[in-house]
């Protein structure tokens, strides 16, 4: 290991300076919202200059409602709910909630559909979180999408238990370890196992119908999980989709009957409100997590069992659908806390900047003291004049609370808001508090003038709610704080370990006779001028947020540039003609399979029925697409087979022998694992209970068998050999064959087509290499080495990460896969699936698979002396690794510059996440492989011989 320690040390120093840099600019740039301990109480109204409710059983509102119903449908998309009228095109998932339709059309005044608008990002923990507290989320609780804490900040379910409400949970059981003490009742189910549609929703139809006659309970929350999954395994159009939202239809429909009858004079929902609500939207393959319209758009169904006067016209902002007499409105989500909080009659949550929604509100406090006459004419004129006393009233607090909360958080928070918006905030409040003592007296002059009256009401109303939108679009967009100073370090920190790096490369470029130069003139080699070129245009892409958004595109399209710039050597020598023609119709082929995996579920019905023949316009029937994606996969394993035995056949012995054959074995296993899913020939009853979840165990045992093996053998047995080449080719082929039946098989149908492309890029690369160079004659040193072959691998590495299936974003994430081969949901194994799933492809076989430039010669220098290899398998680990840090740097500047970007935490946060994270895990794996084929090192060379090369 003294040979490998003199390579390593460096490898260790810039590991260790990565780590350093990230979590300083990490604890700088992904700072929470502070989060005040700070809670509202009933008494803090006396402090403000609104009215104080004459009742005693009251709080801070007069409770509209006695019993509330909220039924939240996980990842509920607004055309889920809306009619398909309202769209363009409908689509086979539209109107399948029929019921709620119903309901709206026949009683428009007490039962309406909302556009509900989340704030990213949309996880559901985040969702949560902010429709609970009134807060807007903040990017760094992602990370807590798989161990809920529990939510400090005041929050209305926390007001409700301090009030004395009662509350029953149950379905997901995210809410138990969001709030773990503060239910009467829970009946909480295991949430993360994404292939599992119904044991959420089961336990939900089996508890919500007999709580409905239970008086045990003032708050029922049922929380289903069914569409959510079915998005993330099947797609938004598909059947298992469909046929949840018909057992969702179902169940709503005998909610609403028993609602309905038992809502008459002195009965148990006699003044009860429902509302069925989703927690955020999800994308067409069933993603959540960003920012764009499917994910944020959900729905919010309120439902009155009163008969109700409609809302005056001033307030209401609905669009209506004439022939189906149904309207929507629009609400954010900000606003639900507060409004319900309000509805309930408990203080609104000390953090909240929401406002209470005019037309959620009406629908309960529209019962007030009104008779039979459901018009605002006439006698009606006095009923709206009070209806808006009341609401003025109401939002007289919540501003007063939102101001209050503005305070509190400038005068505690290190950043908080700039002098100038505090004062601009001032300002609005002052302006609307100004009034409030006229306006506020209207209510005591019985008989006054309706004329006079209104118009000041509706003025004191707007003015409040110009107020309050203003501070929740100024906390949009300058809410997170930011620690300039510490971002300034880690960025610091990160140049010096790309200077370490560099010094390393030129340290060795020095002492072994590497050259980076042409060798014609003392002038910088074209590959070089390219390479940095190269990386200089991705760097600098990455301040674009719709660059991120295209990087795989942008990846392939630096990759095929490269390309054609070796064609053109190729043609201009008059050799590796086919190689460099192979390569560019991989890039091609690249680009299509990165089109391909933005619909990550590509065997959905949609993409099917859709995007059969989308990139050449190509007829192809259905049975015939349906064939060849079931056939293909397979034959692309029985190619990578063949290629494992014939390098058993040609070199392979010992060990590295027998885990080749693991390999064979454990793509057999994986192809009958697809047989027995496959459509086309039904083999599930041949293979129940052994293909679902036995063969991915199995292939997984396979893998850990066969590192185990690479890993303590060579230490208790050293195998000499001359041929160092062969040596590390056959060290190579296992450590790659080893880990690949694993990522093959998370990967599903579409890893064995990405890993033949690898590997016949990655081959065509090798044959490539230093093409546009002549060799040195007479030189005793390395051949000159060229930077271009790496980024190549740097960009291919890119390519594969999109290409199956993946994006830098929190909805790129397969789920799916951590569940292969697993019912449960277990975090560690889980999580170990899902990361391997993830970079698999894109690092560690990318990592390992970089010696494929040293264990061939290329065929325009075959004079290197044995006594190099390792020397040039360190610079290529060296060069790679500094592609990839100045591309994350780029990243961590990018971050740093768009910090007030609209999209900074929808897009350029996500990515930092995945660059910095790709960084420590290249970081890493260069360590191990470094470790891994350096290990006896010095007895095939020699260690005096590398003493003196260093």
């Amino acid at each position: 290991m003294w040979g490998w320690w003199r390579f390593g040390k460096w490898t260790v120093l810039i590991m260790f300076l990565h780590i350093i840099s990230i979590l300083i600019f990490t604890k700088g740039f992904l700072l929470t919202r502070t989060e005040l301990p700070h809670s509202s109480h009933c008494s803090d109204l006396s402090q403000s200059p609104c009215h104080s409710s004459p009742s005693s059983s009251s709080c801070w509102t007069k409770p509209a409602v006695d019993r509330l119903i909220i039924i939240v449908l996980d990842a509920l998309r607004f055309d889920f709910v809306a009619p398909s009228s309202f769209f363009e095109e409908k689509q086979p998932w539209m109107d399948k909630l029929e019921v709620l339709q119903r309901m709206a059309s026949e009683n428009p005044s007490s039962a309406k559909i909302f556009k509900a608008i989340a704030d990213p990002p949309t996880t559901s923990l985040q969702r949560l979180k902010g429709l609970t507290t009134g807060a807007l989320p903040t990017f760094i609780d992602v990370g807590n999408s798989f161990g809920a804490p529990a939510i400090v900040e005041d929050n209305f379910i926390n007001q409700l238990i301090q009030n004395g409400k009662r509350v029953v949970m149950m379905g997901d059981d995210t809410w138990t370890q969001l709030f773990p003490h503060h239910f009467n009742k829970s009946y909480p189910y295991p949430s993360f196992n994404v292939k599992d549609l119904n044991t959420v929703d089961n336990g939900c139809i089996e508890h919500l119908l007999p709580s409905l006659y239970q008086q045990d309970w003032d708050v029922l929350i049922a929380h289903f999980l069914g569409v959510d999954h079915a998005g993330h395994i099947h797609g938004v159009d598909s059947t298992p989709m469909i046929e949840k939202l018909e057992q969702y239809n179902a169940v709503l429909e005998k909610v609403i009957k028993e609602l309905q009858n038992q809502s008459g004079p002195g009965k148990l929902h006699e003044n009860s409100l429902l509302l069925v609500m989703g927690d955020h939207g999800q994308t067409l393959n069933g993603d959540h997590g960003g920012g764009s319209p499917e994910e944020v758009e959900t729905s919010i169904f309120a439902m009155s069992f009163k008969d109700l006067p409609s809302l005056p016209s001033e307030f209401d902002s609905s669009s209506c659908e004439p022939s189906k007499n149904i309207c929507i409105s629009s609400i954010p989500q900000l606003d639900f806390a507060v409004t319900v909080s309000s509805l309930l009659g408990v203080p609104f949550p000390f953090g909240s900047i929401g406002r209470v929604n005019p037309e959620l509100y009406a629908l309960a406090v529209c019962t007030w003291n009104l008779d039979d006459d459901k018009t605002w004419n006439n006698q009606g004129q006095t009923k709206l004049e009070e209806w808006l006393q009341i609401y003025a009233n109401v939002l007289c607090i919540n501003s007063w609370q939102v101001k209050r909360y503005i305070d509190v958080y400038s005068a505690s928070s290190v950043i908080g808001f700039s002098s100038e918006d505090l004062f601009h905030i001032s300002d609005l409040y002052s302006k609307a508090d100004e009034n409030w003592s006229y306006t506020k007296n209207l209510s005591s002059y019985k008989h006054g003038s309706s004329n006079t009256s209104l118009p000041v009401l509706k003025r004191q109303i707007v003015a409040y709610s110009n107020f309050l939108s203003y501070v929740a679009e100024l906390a949009r967009s300058k809410w997170t704080e930011f620690n300039l100073k510490m971002m300034g370090t880690g960025i610091g920190i990160m140049l010096l370990s790309l200077y370490c790096h560099t010094l390393a490369i030129k340290k060795l470029n020095k002492s072994y006779g590497v050259s980076l130069l042409s060798s014609r003139d003392s002038g910088i080699s074209f590959g070089l001028m390219l390479t940095f070129f190269m990386v200089l245009i991705r760097a600098g892409s990455l301040l674009s947020n719709s660059y991120i958004l295209k990087e795989g595109k942008a990846a392939n399209f630096l990759l095929a540039t490269t390309g054609i710039m070796t064609l053109r050597y190729s043609f201009m020598k008059n050799k590796m003609l086919i190689e460099a023609a192979i390569f560019l119709l991989l890039t091609f082929i690249f680009r299509i399979a990165i089109e391909v995996g933005l619909y990550k579920q590509a065997a959905t019905s949609q993409f099917m029925s859709s995007s059969s023949s989308w990139m050449l316009g190509i007829s192809i029937s259905p049975s015939l697409w349906t064939y060849m994606a079931e056939i293909v996969p397979i034959l692309a394993l029985i190619i990578l087979g063949y290629f494992l035995y014939k390098s058993i056949s040609s070199c392979c012995w010992g060990i590295p022998k027998y885990v080749i054959m693991g390999t064979i074995l454990s793509y057999f296993l994986i192809a009958l694992h697809w047989i027995s899913e496959s459509n086309i020939l039904d083999l599930a009853h041949f293979l129940k209970g052994f293909g679902k979840n036995s063969i991915p165990r199995t292939v997984y045992a396979i893998t850990l068998v066969q590192l185990s093996l690479l890993a303590i053998v060579p230490i208790f047995s050293k195998e000499e050999t001359s041929n160092c080449r062969g040596s590390l080719f056959v060290k190579m082929m296992s450590i790659l064959s080893a880990c690949s039946s694993t990522i093959i098989i998370l990967q599903g149908k579409q890893g064995a087509l990405v890993a033949l492309g690898s590997l016949l890029a990655g081959y065509c690369m090798m044959r490539l290499q230093g093409i546009e160079k002549h060799t040195v004659s007479g030189t005793a040193g390395i051949s000159i080495l060229g930077p271009l072959p790496v980024l190549q691998w740097s960009l291919l590495a890119v390519c594969l990460l999109f290409a199956s299936g993946h994006w830098c974003a929190f909805d790129g994430l397969r789920y799916g896969a951590a569940f292969v081969g697993f019912d449960e949901f277990i975090l560690i194994p889980q999580a170990i699936l899902l990361t391997i799933d993830t970079f698999g492809f894109s690092h560690i076989l990318s990592v390992f698979g970089l010696p494929l430039f040293v264990a061939f010669p290329s065929p325009f220098n075959q004079t290197e002396h044995k006594s190099l290899f390792p020397i040039k398998l360190f610079w290529i680990f060296m060069v790679y690794g500094l592609i990839t840090a100045i591309t994350a740097t780029a990243t961590i500047l990018c971050v740093t510059i768009q910090r007030r970007h609209l999209m900074v935490w929808g897009l350029f946060a996500p990515k930092f996440v995945f660059d910095v994270v790709g960084l420590i895990l290249t970081d890493l794996l260069i360590f191990v492989a470094s470790i891994y084929y350096f290990d006896g090192v010095e007895d095939r060379i020699g260690n005096a011989k590398l003493r003196r090369l260093w």
